[in-house]
């Protein structure tokens, strides 16, 4: 397999490099048309219509939405059915999740002018959230810890979560993390119906405040449209890791970690940037040898050859110019002092830092949150955390002696704007 050689000296270099980020999302005329569509009946039928585009998609015979409705006691019956290893393992990454969200939480503050007048900012979690979780095979329990740990330490109420099971196929998994998370309520049910149901509320679904967590394109054109009756995470695209290495780390483990999101699909993105042009040449070996013995071998192939890239740069501080340039979900810096080239990095989701981090540590246990910005989106957003379930509101509360003050300034500015009834509101108080 040949990944694509880029060198920071070609004359079209940045060029190519925008070809190479660009992704548009497959959702089309036709996607669009039936979201919309399911949004709709849901809005309008709620949970008949929720119930017939469940057993529909989902090849499911359920008679009753009742049936829809997975009972707590059934989560914790997973969580007492998995091995001991993968409950364990399960444990410690929620407690690690746990640990690193306690320590996001934004609390109220306020002060106290010299004439008593008190401003502040007063936290507060969001009163309801909903999980959306994918099904069947392609099931995440990790994803449900990320995304509902961080909205239980914010101290969000009642978490709501929607899986589907398509043919009736329950991801045990999915069910006793969702037990360790503290889930409130789960439903079988996915795709746009199980958004809808969630951003509109049904007779069984309670709506929700916001919506977040990963799925197939249908989920993320409704949240798309959803977006303004709920709020939502973000519009992932497909996932993505950029390795800056120095040419001094084992030539496989760079390999195995470009693999580890190649794997993920065909559209995901690998990319390694060295200024050591002998290194590259090494990993492209090890990346040869080592793709044979994988079981996602033909995603990983497809991907690497599609959106792969090696890019060859002068040194490291070009290095951060094109990491940061790229501003990718996940950042190795597989260097001998990260610490050091890190301050040089202004865009990335998570920085995964000196040669013994691989990124899967942090897609699993490590314990920042795995839900994290993609396509370039790391410029302008955040990964995941606490403070995106909790809201902020100013507090403002004048004095006599402050409302006569701010009320002169505040007159002032509304006659200019030609608002008198706001500048009349303010000199009322003026004085008393």
């Amino acid at each position: 397999m040949k990944i694509e050689q880029l060198s920071t000296q070609d004359a079209k270099f940045w060029q190519r490099l925008d070809e190479l980020l660009a992704w548009e999302s497959v959702s089309d005329d036709a996607v669009f048309t039936t979201v919309n569509t399911i949004l709709k009946e849901v809005r309008k039928r709620g949970n008949a219509a929720v119930l017939e585009y469940t057993n529909r998609f989902d090849r499911m015979q359920a008679k009753d939405f009742a049936e829809l409705e997975i009972p707590l006691q059934r989560l914790q019956q997973a969580l007492n059915s998995i091995t001991p290893a993968q409950r364990d393992a399960l444990e410690q990454a929620a407690a690690r999740i746990r640990s690193y969200a306690e320590r996001q939480k934004i609390e109220s503050w306020s002060y106290t002018e010299a004439d008593g007048t008190l401003l502040g900012q007063q936290v507060s979690a969001l009163d309801r959230v909903g999980l959306y979780v994918p099904g069947g095979k392609a099931a995440y329990p990790s994803s449900v810890l990320m995304n509902a740990i961080p909205a239980k330490v914010a101290g969000v109420p009642e978490l709501i979560m929607v899986v589907p099971t398509p043919d009736g196929e329950v991801n045990e998994l999915v069910l006793a993390a969702a037990a360790i998370a503290g889930v409130d309520r789960v439903f079988a049910i996915g795709g746009a119906q199980a958004v809808a149901a969630l951003a509109y509320g049904t007779e069984t679904v309670p709506q929700v405040d916001k919506i977040v967590g990963p799925g197939n394109i249908y989920v993320a054109t409704a949240k798309r449209m959803v977006y303004g009756t709920v709020g939502i995470d973000m519009i992932a695209g497909p996932s993505e890791i950029l390795v800056v290495c120095d040419g001094k780390t084992q030539p496989d483990w760079i390999a195995m970690d470009l693999f580890s999101q190649a794997e993920h699909d065909e559209d995901a993105q690998a990319i390694l940037i060295s200024p050591d042009k002998a290194f590259l040449e090494t990993v492209q070996l090890s990346v040869d040898r080592l793709v044979e013995t994988m079981p996602r071998k033909d995603i990983i192939t497809t991907s690497l050859q599609a959106r792969g890239a090696f890019i060859h740069v002068q040194n490291m501080d070009e290095a951060a110019k094109v990491a940061n340039y790229i501003a990718p979900e996940h950042l190795e810096l597989s260097v001998e002092q990260p610490e050091i080239l890190v301050k040089q990095i202004r865009h990335a989701g998570a920085i995964f830092m000196g040669r013994y981090t691989a990124e899967a540590l942090g897609d699993y246990c490590a314990g920042p949150n795995h839900v994290l910005p993609t396509s370039r989106t790391a410029r302008f957003s955040s990964p995941l955390g606490v403070y995106d379930f909790q809201k902020r509101s100013s507090l403002i509360n004048c004095s006599a002696q402050g409302a006569s003050s701010l009320g002169q300034v505040a007159s002032i500015l509304a006659r200019g704007e030609g608002l008198v009834a706001h500048a009349c509101s303010a000199e009322y108080r003026l004085n008393q």
